[in-house]
């Protein structure tokens, strides 16, 4: 049996209901093809610091629907490639939750998160419980323990891997 990943510590950046794919990365940028430079532009319009702070392991909470709209492929990947550790929202777009796993996105649902966590608040994720602990309280929100078969694609960082190594 593969071991389980490790939690996830990092600090929330806080955001409301129906975050879409165009805000996570506008269409204008997907031309650059590199998901590094393409990230540079995360969140630019709801969130201009986000590309400049957001550091190794941050944490985004967002309410309902995060990842709506057109379900390209980069939304995701480009938040790997900020550096966000995990995204804990109340409900994902079907295709973006789909998406975050292929490209080894871990994301998490936990129901009211955002009536709890605030910006810059220290939460600790542990993906194998389904549990978000904010630090400076101590308060465990429970929510979705993901399934086996999704922890493997995350182990691998994502589905490609997760294929090349089933050889």
């Amino acid at each position: 049996m593969a071991k389980k990943p490790k939690r996830i510590k990092g600090r929330a950046w806080v955001f409301g209901n129906n975050v879409d794919t165009d805000q996570i990365i506008q269409g204008r940028y997907l031309t650059l093809l590199d998901y590094t430079e393409m990230a540079k532009h995360a969140f630019e319009i709801p969130r201009p610091e986000f590309a400049s702070a957001v550091r190794k392991n941050d944490i985004i909470i967002a309410g309902k629907n995060f990842g709506g709209g057109s379900t390209r492929e980069e939304a995701p990947q480009i938040l790997v490639k900020s550096g966000v550790g995990v995204v804990v929202a109340e409900s994902f777009a079907r295709l973006f939750y789909r998406n975050g796993f292929n490209v080894g996105l871990p994301l998490m649902t936990v129901l009211k998160v955002t009536s709890v966590v605030r910006d810059g608040m220290k939460i600790t994720v542990d993906l194998n419980e389904g549990t978000l602990r904010v630090d400076e309280t101590g308060e465990i929100l429970n929510g979705d323990a993901l399934p086996q078969m999704m922890l493997d694609l995350l182990r691998a960082g994502g589905a490609v891997p997760w294929f090349r190594q089933q050889k």
